[in-house]
């Protein structure tokens, strides 16, 4: 485990040397950031770590987005996503795999009312709708993983939320 500073990402490209596989789960809040910082940091941060571990020969790289990623959203959030789904997806890794949950269900340590009415509302939902608005985080780790051990299907692969809910079941 290496930390880096993500201002100066360029200064620890050895940190994204000799991987095979690189996974990709970084973002913050429009909230905790302002608008300006999370275009950094879910845009920018992560397209500069793509083409770090691309150099440093990554063959693979695994981003968590999000359902309804669009860059021509006229929502900042959806919008960022789909502009960082394009930008990576141009590094030109010879695999390069996007899952695209819903509303991720976990507990941070953080306050996010929202989240958290909106979490406790999508639980009860998930007992009769189980893949349609929201998976465990979990459930999308076990995912990544999972993907990684399959054979491609392609050079890029999108998995939406009930994919990822197929997947991570194994």
């Amino acid at each position: 485990q290496v930390v880096v500073d993500f201002e100066r990402l360029s200064e620890h490209a050895t940190a994204f040397q000799g991987h095979d596989v690189g996974f990709c789960c970084l973002g913050t809040t429009r909230a905790k950031a302002g608008a300006a910082g999370f275009v950094r940091v879910d845009r920018d941060y992560v397209a500069q770590a793509a083409e770090l571990a691309r150099a440093g020969g990554c063959k693979h790289f695994v981003l968590q987005s999000t359902q309804g990623a669009n860059p021509h959203s006229a929502f900042l959030y959806l919008r960022v996503k789909g502009e960082v789904e394009n930008l990576v997806q141009a590094v030109g890794f010879d695999r390069c795999t996007i899952l695209r949950p819903a509303v991720l269900l976990c507990k941070r340590q953080e306050s996010r009312p929202m989240e958290w009415m909106a979490q406790q509302f999508l639980g009860v939902v998930a007992r009769v709708f189980p893949t349609a608005y929201s998976v465990p985080v979990e459930t999308v780790a076990r995912a990544m993983v999972a993907i990684v051990l399959q054979p491609s299907e392609g050079k890029v692969e999108v998995l939406e939320n009930r994919a990822i809910h197929e997947l991570g079941k194994a």
